[in-house]
C-alpha cells in the first residue's frame, strides 16, 4: 500500500499548472480502484493541499489512526514538548562553568538562529512528505539509488535513538528536581540524596505519561493546548517574581560581557563552544510535528507552521527567561556549589529568601517537565510505530499494530515506556552513565536533522530538476538556509562529543561517544539480521525505478489523466 504523500502531492501540484479549465484527474488508490476528481483550475490552485489530504495514505493504510490534531494543537504540542525555558533551568550549570553568562547568552542566540534554519529546512521537506517517519523518509527519497535503503534505515535508527533519549530526559529532570527540593527542605531532618529515589519518581512519571498516551488520545490536543497556556503563564509569572523579589541585580556587564572558564580547558574558545551546547539541548524536538503528521488535517501546511512556530516561540521565551535569570541570580559560585544538585533551586531560594516560595517555583518547572513528557512520549511512540510499519525493525508486525478501540499504537507506546524504565535502572548504578545515554538526545536528533538537509542541499545545487516541492517552500532562500542549518548542526554534533572538563577522569568523562558507538554497532547487527531475512530488501517499498526518474517523467506529462500504477507504488 502507498506510504507517502510526496509523489501524489507532486502530481497534484504539477497538474495545477497544466489545467486551464475543468479537468478530470484519475489517481490509483490503495483499494486498487480509480478515483476521479473533477474541479476547475481555480479550485485546483486553491485546494492543492486539500486534494493531497483527501488522498492521504494514513487514512487508507491506517483507518484506525484518527486525525485529532489541528494546526493550533500541533503547535501547542511542539511548544510543550520542547519546554525551552523550563529545560534551560536544568542545563544552565554547564554553560555557567564553560564560559559563564556570555556562553549562555550568545550561545542561545546562535542556537535560535541555527535551530530556526534547521526547522525551516525540514519543514520544506515535510510539506512534500508529511508522514510519521519524518527524517528517514526524507533521507530515503533524497539519497542516490545505490545507498537509498541503507541511508534511510540508518537515518531512522539514529532518529529513533535520539527520540528515546530525549523522551527520558524530561521525566529525569522532573524527578531529580523533586529530589533537590527534598534536600532543600529536609536535609536538616536527615534526608539523604539517593539515586534510587530519583529513579522511582522517574518511573512514576513515565507510567503516568503512558497511561495518558494510551487512554486519553481523544483529548490529547486539548491537553497540549492547556500545557502551552500554562507554559506561557508560568513564564510570565516566574519572570515577574524574579524581577520584583530579587534583592540585588547583576550589572549588564556581568550578563553580556563576563566570561568565566572554570572547565579546565586551556582554550577559552573550546570552553565557550561546549557551554553553547546548553542552549542547543533546549531547542531540539521540533520534528515531533512530523511524527504526528498523519494525525492532523492539512499536514502539508500544518507541520511547517508547528515546527518553525515552536522554535521561534520557545526561542523568544527561552532568551527572555535567561536574561531575567542572569540579572537576578546573584552570585554564580553560590549557585554552582549548592547541595541540591540544581543551581536553579539555589537561585530561586536566593531571590525569594523563602524555602516555601522557592519550592513552589521549582515545582512549577517540575510539573511542566512532567507535561512535556506526555508530548515527548507521544512523538517517540509514533516514530517507533512508523519505523516498524516500514518493516525496519524486528517483530515489526507486532510493534506497528494500531489499537482499533483507542486508535493509538499501544504496543509502540508500551515499548517506549519499557525501554525508558530499563534505562532508569542505569541511573541507580551510575548517574554519569545515565547522563551519557541522555546526551544522545542532542547527538541523535541533530544528526537525523543533518542527513536530509545535506541531501536536499546537494540536490538543490547539483540536480535541482529532480526535486518536488510542497505548498510550503523556501524558494531562493533555500540554499542559504540549508547552509546555515548544516553548519550549526555539524558544529553541535562535533562538540557534543567533547569531554566537558579537563583533566578527564572516570567521573567527568563524556561517555556519549562510547554509547553512540555501541548503539551504532547494535544497529548494524539489526540491519544485517533484517537484510538476511529479506526484510530490508522490502523496506520502504521503494519504486522499481528511481524516484527522481519517475518525477521527471511526471513533470513532462501533458495528458489530462495521470495514473499511479500499482507496480510503482511507494
Amino acid at each position: 500500500m502507498p506510504r507517502y504523500h510526496g509523489l501524489i502531492g507532486y502530481v497534484l501540484q504539477r497538474s495545477t499548472h497544466c489545467l486551464q479549465s475543468t479537468r478530470s484527474l484519475h489517481i490509483f488508490d490503495p483499494q486498487h480502484t480509480f478515483r476521479q476528481i473533477t474541479m476547475s483550475s481555480a479550485e485546483v490552485k486553491k485546494s492543492a493541499t486539500e486534494m493531497q489530504d483527501v488522498l492521504s495514505p494514513s487514512r487508507d493504510d491506517d483507518p484506525n489512526l484518527k486525525r485529532n490534531f489541528a494546526r493550533s494543537s500541533m503547535l501547542a504540542l511542539c511548544v510543550s514538548l520542547m519546554a525551552t525555558w523550563e529545560a534551560l533551568t536544568s542545563v544552565m550549570a554547564a554553560g555557567l562553568v564553560s564560559g559563564g553568562p556570555v556562553s549562555l547568552v550568545y550561545g542561545m542566540i546562535v542556537a535560535v538562529i541555527g535551530s530556526t534554519c534547521s526547522a525551516m529546512s525540514l519543514s520544506e521537506l515535510a510539506s512534500v512528505q508529511p508522514t510519521a517517519g519524518g527524517q528517514y523518509h526524507f533521507v530515503a527519497h533524497l539519497s542516490p539509488g545505490s545507498i537509498r535503503k541503507g541511508a534511510g534505515w540508518l537515518g531512522g535508527y539514529i532518529s529513533l535513538l535520539g527520540w528515546v533519549a530525549v523522551t527520558g530526559s524530561a521525566p529525569f529532570l522532573s524527578g531529580t528536581l523533586i529530589q533537590g527540593l527534598l534536600v532543600l527542605n529536609y536535609s536538616e531532618q536527615g534526608y539523604v540524596f539517593e539515586r534510587w529515589h530519583g529513579t522511582l519518581i522517574y518511573w512514576a512519571i513515565l507510567i503516568f505519561s503512558s497511561v495518558v498516551c494510551v487512554f486519553c488520545n481523544g483529548v490529547l490536543p486539548l491537553i497540549q493546548k492547556l500545557s502551552m497556556a500554562l507554559h506561557v503563564i508560568l513564564f510570565v509569572t516566574l519572570i515577574t517574581v524574579m524581577c520584583v523579589l530579587s534583592p540585588t541585580k547583576n550589572s549588564a556587564e556581568f550578563v553580556f560581557v563576563s566570561f568565566q572558564n572554570n572547565s579546565g580547558w586551556e582554550s577559552d574558545g573550546v570552553a565557550w563552544c561546549i557551554g553553547l551546547l546548553s542552549s542547543a539541548y533546549v531547542l531540539v524536538g521540533y520534528d515531533g510535528a512530523t511524527h504526528l503528521g498523519e494525525e492532523m488535517e492539512n499536514a502539508a501546511m500544518g507541520i511547517p507552521f508547528a515546527m518553525v512556530g515552536s522554535v521561534v516561540a520557545n526561542g523568544i521565551m527561552g532568551f527572555g527567561f535567561l536574561i531575567a535569570l542572569l540579572f537576578c541570580m546573584g552570585d554564580i559560585d553560590s549557585a554552582l556549589n549548592t547541595n541540591t544538585g540544581f543551581p536553579i533551586i539555589q537561585i530561586f531560594y536566593t531571590i525569594t529568601g523563602n524555602k516555601a516560595a522557592a519550592t513552589v517555583m521549582v515545582v512549577s518547572i517540575s510539573f511542566m517537565a512532567m507535561l512535556s513528557t506526555i508530548a515527548l512520549h507521544t512523538s517517540a511512540s509514533r516514530m517507533l510505530w512508523a519505523f516498524a510499519r516500514d518493516q525496519a525493525l524486528p517483530w515489526s508486525r507486532v510493534v506497528s499494530r494500531i489499537d482499533e478501540k483507542r486508535n493509538v499504537p499501544t504496543v509502540a507506546i508500551l515499548i517506549i515506556t519499557l525501554l525508558l524504565m530499563l534505562l532508569g535502572l542505569i541511573n541507580i548504578g551510575s548517574t554519569t552513565a545515565f547522563n551519557a545515554i541522555l546526551s544522545l538526545a542532542v547527538v541523535g536528533l541533530q544528526t537525523s536533522y543533518l542527513m536530509p538537509i545535506c541531501l536536499v542541499l546537494w540536490r538543490r545545487i547539483a540536480v535541482p530538476d529532480t526535486l518536488a516541492w510542497g505548498p510550503w517552500r523556501l524558494g531562493k532562500a533555500g540554499v542559504v538556509v540549508n547552509i546555515v542549518a548544516i553548519l550549526y548542526l555539524g558544529f553541535t554534533c562535533v562538540f557534543m562529543l567533547f569531554p566537558p572538563y579537563q583533566p578527564v577522569t572516570s567521573a567527568n568523562m563524556n561517555y556519549a561517544p562510547v554509547v553512540l558507538g555501541g548503539m551504532l554497532v547494535l544497529g548494524g547487527c539489526i540491519g544485517l539480521r533484517l537484510r538476511g531475512s529479506n526484510t530490508l530488501a522490502r523496506w520502504l517499498r521503494l519504486p522499481r525505478q528511481p524516484y527522481t526518474r519517475l518525477q521527471r517523467a511526471l513533470t513532462r506529462q501533458k495528458t489530462e489523466s495521470l495514473w499511479l500504477r500499482h507496480s510503482l507504488r511507494i
